[in-house]
């Protein structure tokens, strides 16, 4: 069984803007309100499907939590659901907003 990988954000921006890998944000829905990653989409038990219909099974998937920790076990359900390429965020949201990379939202 394969397993997800882990990429710092740096490599994951890279990765979204140049492989068009899709950024996947599990935080609750008032936080990513307020503030997610540019392009980011919302995942949550409600949006699966949606994601799942609408990302091919060979298009790399970055998950991002608040510190990249859940977002290790959403990964690898994301790997046991066929997705060959999916990749958990280390440091999450807030390793994001150290680096200073692109967000967007209410309080962006």
């Amino acid at each position: 069984m394969s397993e997800f990988r882990h990429i710092d954000v740096i490599a994951a921006r890279k990765y979204q803007q140049e492989q068009n890998a899709v950024l996947v944000d599990i935080r609750d829905p008032q936080s990513f309100t307020l503030l997610h990653a540019e392009g980011a989409f919302h995942l949550t038990n409600e949006t699966l499907t949606d994601l799942l219909q609408q990302i091919d099974d060979d298009q790399p998937i970055l998950v991002m939590c608040y510190h990249g920790v859940s977002s290790q076990g959403a990964a690898q359900y994301l790997v046991n659901q066929g997705f060959d390429e999916v990749y958990s965020v280390d440091g999450g949201f807030e390793a994001w907003r150290r680096e200073q990379l692109p967000t967007q939202g209410v309080d962006g």
